[in-house]
């Protein structure tokens, strides 16, 4: 069995995608998929490596799914311990997102609430897993997770009449805060956001009216954005969402962690994504998909604090970056090497799943170099150790990412 398979790779065409070769899902899905054309005019959302029904990846050049050379042998596939931990199943998904309209605002449930949501409603919820991810950034990224601090919540409650019109317990939402009782302003904030996520849909679009007027000439970053999403939503409650939630604004290589139960959207960018092998998403605004606000609400945990909070800061790894969330199921490592430069990924106990995103090189397993450009990705055995080389006549270094577990 080979220590190193080729994949190829599903590609999304959801709506708040890139469209055609400005997608860097597009890029990577055109060079993993010898001969598949892409469509300038099509929005190319979402690249997936791994082994979820929805999306499976492929041995390059087979019908013969990832899946199935797992299922074939657990133990050799992912490690033994990996094997017996997952119940012979690859325990992460690894994707690469391009996002040209905000996504919706949602949230993962945990373990528990996501097999109560996959028995009770299967046809919504596809499976009973659990959803953690971590965003790494490719490109100016831009999204929203977790509640602001309360203060910065009340304060655009004075600030923005709109949001207060739309919110009738703003008032007591902010005798709450700063009362020294964590529980109440807890109970404050799940009133206020359910509110204004339950708010009457005329009202919404009026007082969105109102302060999009009113705002019109605004550069202040809020503002900016809340005319941004009302361009790709319009009349959407979920455009206040940007006095409610952190906004972040993430470099290239910057990156942030999303446990369960914990609102977000991306706005736009392009990134890398790892998540533990789901698809359950719970939506409640900015978005033509189902909304199921009555489960948000309730799952939701209510924390709150400043948007450096939710960063999760790499460790060096050799010439690698290590992103390394609070879960089992996966972490990322992102190798970048000048032209010329070479580095040896030590031999993992578990799978590993590596993309190219930039430059051209090597990937040598076992004495058998496979060639690297953007787009080239490959499956890794446990135990499997790696040299990764730049070639020494490209302007730009070599980058890779690599889920592994």
């Amino acid at each position: 069995m080979a220590a190193v398979v080729r994949l190829s790779c599903a590609v999304n065409n959801y709506h708040w995608g890139k469209r055609g070769l400005s997608s860097k899902a597009a890029q990577f899905a055109a060079a993993c998929n010898p001969g598949a054309v892409i469509d300038a005019q099509q929005p190319y959302a979402e690249l997936w490596m791994g082994t979820h029904p929805s999306g499976p990846s492929r041995v390059l050049g087979s019908d013969t799914e990832l899946a199935e050379l797992i299922a074939a042998d657990p133990a050799a596939m992912l490690g033994p311990a990996v094997a017996a931990a997952y119940g012979g199943q690859l325990p992460f998904l690894f994707k690469v997102l391009s996002i040209e309209k905000a996504l919706s605002i949602q949230a993962h449930p945990d373990k528990a609430l996501a097999q109560q949501l996959h028995r009770d409603r299967p046809g919504v919820y596809k499976d009973g897993n659990h959803k953690p991810e971590m965003a790494v950034a490719l490109t100016e990224f831009t999204a929203m997770s977790g509640f602001r601090p309360l203060p910065e919540i009340a304060r655009y409650l004075d600030e923005y009449p709109e949001l207060r019109a739309l919110v009738p317990s703003a008032a007591a939402f902010q005798r709450a805060v700063g009362g020294g009782d964590a529980e109440a302003e807890r109970a404050a904030l799940k009133t206020l956001f359910a509110e204004l996520m339950t708010a009457d849909a005329a009202a919404v679009g009026a007082q969105l009216a109102r302060l999009l007027e009113r705002t019109g000439g605004s550069a202040r970053a809020e503002d900016r954005l809340a005319r941004q999403l009302s361009s790709e939503y319009p009349g959407d409650v979920g455009v206040f969402c940007v006095f409610v939630l952190n906004v972040l604004r993430l470099a290239p290589g910057e990156a942030f962690f999303m446990g369960p139960n914990d609102p977000h959207a991306y706005v736009s960018g392009d990134c890398v994504e790892c998540m533990a092998t789901s698809d359950n998403v719970v939506r409640a605004g900015l978005t033509p998909k189902l909304r199921d606000v009555p489960v948000l609400l309730d799952m939701l945990t209510y924390a709150h604090g400043a948007p450096d909070a939710k960063l999760l800061r790499p460790a060096a790894a050799g010439a690698s970056l290590l992103y390394d969330p609070p879960i089992d199921e996966f972490s990322v490592l992102a190798t970048r090497l000048a032209p010329g430069c070479a580095d040896a990924l030590p031999p993992s106990p578990g799978p590993r799943i590596l993309i190219a995103t930039e430059g051209a090189g090597s990937l040598t397993a076992d004495g058998e170099a496979h060639a690297l450009a953007p787009g080239a990705v490959f499956f890794v055995r446990p135990g499997t150790a790696v040299t990764l080389a730049a070639a020494p006549d490209q302007p730009q270094p070599l980058v890779t990412y690599t889920a592994q577990c």
